[in-house]
Formats: structure tokens, C-alpha cells, sequence
């Protein structure tokens, strides 16, 4: 497999390898034991997503679930292809408000983890996606948010992207409050 990480520690993108004939080709898209042999450290997932976007540029987020109840996540684009973000949100880490992003795609099989601590959204590129992930943690409604898709400086390529009612009315990352608490480990 291959690991790439970012100039923001924790998000990792990682490529699982590919096994091809002319049948078409077979991928583990997650072995906890092989990707811990990896050197990859991830948490223990609890819950699978799965979500449809059939217009192109639907945007979807930016999403957090706060503590008690904070996801770390691990997502793949199984159909189409998105942009994929993550943005730092832990008061007193160094990169507070920066983020990094990774094209995701069915072609590709890569996935994008982004630690607890972490607001994350994605992009539709094209017709018809699929994207799927792990959460370390249960759904929490009462601990759900969003923090409003263009307050952070990302780069999306579209003004006008096609959003849900509660992405539409989230508020400013300038007003966003946060629960998470960067910890440094070095």
C-alpha cells in the first residue's frame, strides 16, 4: 500500500494495492492487522457509512461530531469521484483553520483518514457518487455539526455547490466554538 501524509499531521491518505487480471482486479480496502504492520495506527471503527450524491457538485459538509461522542474517519469513493477535506479544528494546534484535501475515487480506491478533531466535507466531482467510511464512533445527533462550507479558504472549484438545508444555514468557522483540544505527542 502506499502512505502519503500531509504538511498537517494526521490526515493520511493511503492507497491499498491493487491485484489486477483481465477479469478486472481484487483490493483488501481494510485489513486492521496488515495496515497496523504499516505502521498505520487507526483507531477501532464502530460504524460504516454509505452515502449517494447523484448531482454534480454536491457538497457535503463541513461535518463534526464533538466529544463525547468525536469521529475519526476513513473514507473511500467507491463510485465517481469527490474532493475530499479535512480541516484542523483543535484549539492550540499549530495549524488551527488549515486544511488539506485528496481527490477520491473509484478509480483509485484511495481513502483519506481524518482524526477526531477534524471538520470533514466532501465535493462531488462528477455524476453519481458513492462514498463510504468508517466512524470510530456511534452517530450522536445530540453532539452533531457543521460549520459553513466556504469560511475556511477551500479551494472547492464551484460557487454555487448543490447543499443540504443544514449545510446551507451552518454557521462561519469565525464563530465556531470548538470542543477539540489539540495534543501535542511530540
Amino acid at each position: 500500500m502506499q502512505i502519503d501524509e500531509f504538511d498537517i499531521p494526521g490526515p493520511i491518505l493511503i492507497t491499498p494495492r491493487r491485484f489486477g487480471d483481465a477479469r478486472g482486479w481484487f483490493s483488501e480496502s481494510w485489513n486492521k492487522a496488515a495496515w497496523a504492520a504499516a505502521g498505520l495506527s487507526l483507531p477501532d471503527f464502530v460504524q460504516d457509512n454509505h452515502s449517494y450524491s447523484a448531482p454534480r457538485h454536491t457538497l457535503r459538509g463541513l461535518h463534526y461530531q464533538r466529544p463525547p461522542h468525536a469521529q475519526a474517519k476513513l473514507v473511500r469513493c467507491t463510485r465517481g469521484a469527490v474532493l475530499d477535506v479535512a480541516v484542523d479544528a483543535r484549539a492550540g494546534s499549530p495549524h488551527y483553520g488549515q486544511w488539506v484535501g485528496a481527490e477520491l475515487s473509484a478509480e483509485t480506491g484511495a481513502h483519506l483518514f481524518v482524526p477526531a478533531g477534524f471538520l470533514h466535507g466532501f465535493l462531488t466531482l462528477v455524476e453519481d457518487c458513492e462514498v463510504q467510511y468508517k466512524c470510530s464512533d456511534y452517530y450522536a445527533p445530540e453532539c452533531d455539526g457543521a460549520v459553513r462550507w466556504d469560511s475556511v479558504g477551500i479551494d472547492w472549484s464551484t460557487a454555487a455547490p448543490v447543499l443540504s438545508a443544514k449545510d446551507a444555514a451552518a454557521i462561519p468557522f469565525a464563530a465556531f466554538d470548538t470542543p477539540f483540544i489539540f495534543e501535542d505527542r511530540a
